[in-house]
């Protein structure tokens, strides 16, 4: 399994899940563009923060 779960960090600094299972990311200018196994697609204003790809986490920040 190939996915990750991606967080979104908060306001308060907190880690958020903000999509599962994705296992497509793609720039698009300021964005990032978010898809999931299941065809769920998001967009959001955030750069990575970091990845750990072995547990599957993806964290991104605004």
């Amino acid at each position: 399994m190939c996915e990750a779960n991606v967080y979104l960090i908060d306001e308060k600094g907190e880690e958020k899940l903000f999509l599962e299972s994705v296992d497509k990311i793609f720039p698009e200018e300021e964005n990032l563009v978010l898809e999931n196994i299941f065809g769920e697609r998001k967009i959001v204003k955030a750069k990575i923060k970091g990845m750990e790809l072995v547990d599957h986490r993806i964290v991104l920040e605004k």
